[in-house]
């Protein structure tokens, strides 16, 4: 619904949050879709890594700050850089 009026900006907060796979596999080329086709930018929040391997670019947070940007990753890296990140922040917890 929310990409029915083609704003140049859609905010997609875990838009694959609570699907079964085909229904998150759906959401995610409805996107595709909507930027590639129509032009529209958008913004994910996601800790899902395959939904975030489908985006051009991929800016990672820890404690409200940028801790990478990065392009054109797969789902296998992006799952790595973050398991890493979470490995470190549990051992510095420690």
């Amino acid at each position: 619904r929310a990409l029915a009026t083609a704003p140049d900006l859609v905010f997609a907060d875990e838009p694959t949050g609570n699907l079964d796979s085909r229904s998150g596999a759906e959401v995610l080329r409805l996107l595709q879709t909507a930027s590639r086709e129509h032009g529209q930018s958008i913004a994910m929040v996601t800790h899902d890594p395959i939904a975030a391997s489908h985006a051009d670019r991929v800016v990672h947070l820890a404690d409200g700050r940028v801790v990478a940007d990065t392009r054109g990753q797969s789902a296998e890296e992006i799952s790595a850089f973050m398991t890493a990140r979470e490995l470190r922040a549990t051992e510095a917890a420690s």
